[in-house]
């Protein structure tokens, strides 16, 4: 049995190729990474590189050089998705063959005037071929799906996928897979037993406890962290053109996501190397410790930008 098998913690952060890390995706890998190392866990990285029209170029690869920078080692090779697409049709025909997926063909106009909640016009459509036909969406059934889970930091939550969300895409019109049925997959493969993030993707747990529930295998453990907003209260993200972090001040950068997490680290070890840091913050780790809103940090420390649209 693997190592990963065996240890009743095995964490992960999972970030897309679409530009390098900023302080917001630093911030919620270094939180994954605490509580993975303060419960003597071990922590993966996986990189979710299967929507290529919005991958950067290299991207990939700054991103683990950032996170070597930052002194955030991860323990077993890293996972690319792009390498895992059988895994995904697999998991598709596991599904088709319980009559759980079907095609949907419904213009984008009609999907918008339902308000994000969809109605099952296609439900009764049966799925033949249409898992290698291109520009046909395939969701999956939600009808009456309650889904119950105890949040590692925001406690009981409850959503009703049938409501409030409506049967959702697992792959897309493209046909490239869906973001909530690669993750559930790996997360499977990879063992995982608890799933630290940003509480920007509370809304995709219901989705993927469901998938993961369907397919047979257990749920791990989520704990949704606030996220961080510039001073307008936007968040921190690549389409907000929030800045790269610079990796040539890496310590300043963790003592910074440190302060944020609320583990207040002493004005002394502000000099301190990533080590010293981490050596010191991970014992000190507390999810109580998190705030419990939105984190702002003034434009100048972000260095956002103005968002598109405003």
């Amino acid at each position: 049995m693997s190592r990963l098998a065996m240890n009743p913690y095995v964490g992960r952060f999972a970030p897309s190729p679409t530009g390098p890390l900023h302080l917001g995706s630093l911030y919620a890998a270094l939180a994954s990474y605490l509580d993975a190392r303060a419960n003597q866990g071990c922590w993966l990285v996986r990189m979710e590189d299967v929507d290529p029209p919005r991958e950067v170029a290299g991207a990939a690869d700054t991103i683990l050089r950032q996170l070597e920078a930052h002194g955030l080692h991860w323990d077993e090779p890293v996972l690319y998705q792009s390498q895992r697409l059988e895994a995904y049709r697999e998991a598709l025909e596991h599904l088709r063959r319980q009559c759980l997926i079907f095609p949907c063909r419904c213009p984008r106009a009609r999907l918008r005037s339902l308000g994000g909640v969809y109605d099952g016009l296609c439900r009764q459509t049966e799925l033949s071929g249409e898992l290698s036909v291109s520009d046909t969406a395939i969701r999956l059934v939600c009808l009456e799906q309650v889904i119950n889970w105890q949040d590692l930091i925001r406690g009981a939550c409850q959503t009703d996928l049938g409501t409030e969300v409506g049967d959702f895409i697992v792959r897309r019109r493209d046909g490239l897979i869906a973001y909530q049925l690669a993750v559930s997959v790996d997360d499977a493969y990879q063992n995982i037993t608890h799933v630290i993030r940003g509480d920007d993707l509370l809304s995709s747990t219901p989705k993927q406890i469901h998938i993961l529930q369907l397919l047979g295998q257990k749920t791990p453990d989520y704990g949704h962290i606030p996220v961080i907003q510039d001073s307008r209260g936007y968040k921190l993200s690549k389409q907000s053109f929030a800045p790269a972090i610079d990796s040539t001040t890496p310590a300043s950068n963790l003592y910074q996501c440190l302060s944020l997490l609320g583990l207040a680290p002493p004005r002394e070890l502000s000099g301190s190397s990533c080590e010293v840091l981490l050596q010191w913050a991970i014992p000190r780790w507390q999810r109580a410790l998190l705030p419990s809103a939105p984190i702002r940090v003034n434009s100048l420390e972000s260095g956002s930008k103005k968002p598109p649209g405003e």
